[in-house]
């Protein structure tokens, strides 16, 4: 395989690799509050705010992630 092919196959293994742990993150954080807000419906607000705030977090690994691939590109 050619340096480009090796990259390119590099890239998408830190992309697929460090958006797997973001996705199961947010996946789970979204089925818990279902289960919380479905046992106990009046605590909406705090559960949905707490949620949105891990959320941002799980997803700023992901941005990282995005923003190590493209680094990635643009060398050799």
């Amino acid at each position: 395989m050619d340096p480009q092919t090796m990259k390119m196959l590099a890239i998408g293994l830190v992309v697929g690799l460090g958006m797997l742990g973001p996705g199961l993150g947010i996946g789970l954080i979204g089925y818990s509050a279902m289960q919380a807000l479905g046992r106990n419906p009046e605590a909406r607000g705090p559960i949905m705010t707490n949620m949105i705030l891990s959320i941002a977090f799980a997803e700023a690994i992901g941005i990282y992630v995005l923003i190590i691939a493209i680094i990635l590109a643009m060398i050799v």
